[in-house]
């Protein structure tokens, strides 16, 4: 069993940047596919972008390309995603999640998920 924890949210101003980090523990991230999704208030979780197994393969909600990357340190178990360009509607709670399910199909759908972490608020002004 895996355990992830989130860190890097904060306030930032629209155009700007930020880190997310998903430390885990307990297992190797190459067991899962990862994703991130995002939870703003009175909205369901949305899927935000995915990583493969093998750390190769990546995948991204329409409206995140260009501007998010996730990626995978496999020497420090950690996945991250990187945000930029950001604008006030990306301001929501960020979860990582660790699915044993392979295949794209899966991994946008929250529900494939079995293990998440506590979140990071992102909140971004305008």
């Amino acid at each position: 069993q895996v355990q992830l924890v989130e860190s890097g949210g904060g306030l930032v101003q629209a155009g700007g940047s930020l880190r997310l980090s998903c430390a885990a523990s307990g297992r190797t991230l190459s067991s899962y596919a990862m994703g991130w999704f995002r939870q703003a208030p009175g909205k369901e979780r949305e899927f935000v972008a995915t990583i493969k197994r093998s750390g190769i393969g990546t995948y991204y909600a329409e409206s995140m390309k260009g501007r998010f990357t996730i990626s995978r340190d496999s020497a420090k178990n950690t996945v991250y995603l990187q945000m930029n360009s950001l604008k006030p509607e990306d301001t929501a709670v960020y979860y990582c999640g660790a699915s044993n399910y392979a295949g794209l199909g899966y991994a946008v759908n929250a529900a494939n998920y079995g293990y998440w972490g506590q979140g990071t608020q992102v909140t971004v002004s305008s």
